[in-house]
């Protein structure tokens, strides 16, 4: 479980800064699905870098918290710091129609079709 506590909480693998989100949104490289829009640019460092983004109309802070830990488990469980590039990941209202499942297949989906 260390491991991969450890990679859940690092910053190093978070697009945390606003001028970032607008670095790699002002990029204008992007995919989407139903659920999420996928916005990407070509890495800085030495591991891939996600941001995540849910609106404020999807829901209460508690709502959106939630939804960013789920997605944070869905990139853990798909391993997929090891891409060419960072990403910020907006997430669309279908999202929250969808099982988990579902929506964690359509980010696998997604993040195959992703190419620099």
């Amino acid at each position: 479980m260390g491991d991969f506590f450890v990679i859940i909480m690092e910053e190093k693998y978070r697009v945390k800064k606003s001028a970032e989100f607008q670095q790699i949104m002002h990029h204008k490289r992007y995919k989407h699905t139903s659920s999420f829009t996928l916005y990407i640019r070509k890495r800085t460092g030495d591991n891939s870098r996600y941001g995540i983004s849910v609106s404020k109309k999807m829901g209460n802070a508690v709502v959106r918290n939630k939804t960013k830990r789920q997605i944070r488990m869905m990139l853990l469980e798909l391993d997929c710091y090891d891409q060419e590039f960072d990403a910020v990941l907006l997430v669309r209202k279908p999202y929250f129609d969808k099982s988990y499942e579902e929506n964690r297949n359509q980010l696998k989906d997604l993040l195959k079709t992703v190419k620099l």
